[in-house]
């Protein structure tokens, strides 16, 4: 079975050939190395908040076609007509907050979710800042 080719491996290869005098050629490409890690935890991160995000609409969805059909079965079953209006009306009721709820709820898991992929971001970020910081000192000062 083959397996595709590294391009970071080729990368590296490239770097490694050019030698700049007071360049630490190893810690540019490390650094590289975890700008690369960063960016796959951080799409990794988004990816699982989404596959949430779509597994939650699909529950709420799923829960309300149950509430529907089972408001739909109890107006059929007939009875007095002004009762069934005022369920009707209550059913409603409930239905608007319950979608009021689902959508705060599905807002909140897409914020934590961005949060989250933007934190790791965000330290790869300082991280770079201080690589740099130390890249630049020259040796005697």
């Amino acid at each position: 079975m083959a397996t595709s080719p590294n391009p970071f491996t080729d990368f590296t290869k490239l770097l490694e050939q050019y030698k700049l005098p007071g360049v630490d050629m190893t810690a540019v490409i490390e650094a590289r190395r975890k700008d690369i890690e960063a960016i796959t935890e951080a799409n990794k991160i988004a990816y699982e908040g989404m596959q949430a995000l779509v597994q939650k609409q699909a529950e709420i969805l799923s829960q309300s076609m149950q509430e529907i059909q089972a408001a739909a079965q109890k107006l059929a079953a007939g009875g007095d007509p002004a009762a069934a209006m005022a369920r009707q009306g209550e059913f409603v009721q409930q239905g608007l907050q319950a979608a009021f709820n689902n959508m705060r709820e599905l807002a909140e898991m897409a914020q934590k979710s961005q949060a989250e992929a933007l934190a790791v971001m965000t330290q790869r970020a300082e991280q770079n800042i201080e690589e740099a910081k130390r890249l630049m000192k020259m040796p005697g000062k």
